[in-house]
């Protein structure tokens, strides 16, 4: 899959669901991730965005959207404000402040 799980294995399910997302949830982040790997860029962005609509603290899913916009998409600016929202919620997040770090240097400020 795309680029980090948010689960730590077990070996009675196979994974913990670290951040209590519900199975439609979890479906969903896969399916996202699934279309950007196939480059179906506008239907991951539409899937995400949805799903920060329901839940808009939900921080795989805010991962995901730094992901889209800065891997994918080139707007920087956009990752940043995601990854940023991430730390706000969850200051220890190495992976947000990794890809923060990465994006950073792409953008000019004035």
């Amino acid at each position: 899959m795309c680029f980090q799980r948010y689960f730590i294995l077990m070996a009675d399910k196979g994974f913990h669901n670290v951040y209590g997302l519900s199975d439609a949830q979890l479906e969903q982040l896969d399916m996202a991730e699934d279309l950007m790997e196939s480059q179906r860029l506008s239907e991951a962005e539409e899937l995400l965005r949805s799903m920060i609509a329901d839940a808009p603290d939900c921080i795989p899913v805010l991962n995901n959207l730094g992901v889209l916009y800065g891997k994918y998409l080139l707007e920087y600016e956009s990752a940043l404000k995601h990854y940023e929202k991430v730390l706000e919620l969850e200051p220890d997040n190495a992976w947000a402040r990794n890809e923060r770090r990465r994006y950073q240097r792409y953008v000019t400020y004035d």
